[in-house]
C-alpha cells in the first residue's frame, strides 16, 4: 500500500471508532420550571465518575446571568444554602446533585423556564474540560423527578 493511502485508510478507521468511554458523563438531569418573574431555578443531575477522580469548577448556560454550585448545609438546627468552589466528582462513583443536597444555582434567568422545554448548559470539569448538555424542565409537583 503506499503511504498516502495507508495514511488516508488509518486516519479513516480512527474516525469511525468509538469514543473512549473513559470520561464523565451525565444522566438524570432536570430542572424545575419557574413562575413568572422568578430569577432563580435549580438544576439537578448525576456526573458519573471516570476513571480517575474529577472536580466540577462550574457551568455556563445562555438561560441565566450565572451559574453557582451550592449545597444545602445543616447547622444548628438549620439549613442554609453555601456556594461551593467546585465539587468533587469520585472516580468511578460520581457524584448525584438532588433537591436537599449539592446542585447548581441558575441565577438571573433571562426567562421563565417552560415545563416541556430545554436548557442548554455547559459544565466545566477540571480534568474532562467541557461537558455539553440540555437539561429538561419539568414541574416538580407533577413529575415523578421530584424526589
Amino acid at each position: 500500500m503506499r503511504p498516502l493511502v495507508r495514511t488516508l485508510w488509518s486516519l479513516a478507521w480512527l474516525a469511525a471508532a468509538p469514543a473512549a468511554a473513559d470520561g464523565p458523563s451525565v444522566t438524570d438531569a432536570w430542572v424545575r420550571a419557574t413562575p413568572p418573574g422568578a430569577r432563580t431555578a435549580a438544576v439537578y443531575m448525576t456526573v458519573n465518575g471516570a476513571a480517575t477522580a474529577d472536580r466540577l469548577l462550574g457551568a455556563a448556560t445562555p438561560a441565566a446571568d450565572a451559574v453557582e454550585i451550592h449545597a444545602n448545609v445543616a447547622e444548628n438546627g438549620t439549613t442554609r444554602m453555601e456556594r461551593l468552589p467546585a465539587l468533587a466528582v469520585p472516580a468511578g462513583a460520581g457524584v448525584r446533585l438532588e433537591p436537599g443536597g449539592a446542585h447548581l444555582m441558575l441565577i438571573g434567568l433571562a426567562a421563565p423556564l417552560a415545563p416541556g422545554t430545554k436548557v442548554a448548559l455547559s459544565l466545566e470539569l477540571e480534568t474532562a474540560g467541557t461537558i455539553e448538555i440540555e437539561v429538561p424542565v419539568v414541574d416538580a409537583r407533577a413529575n415523578a423527578h421530584a424526589h
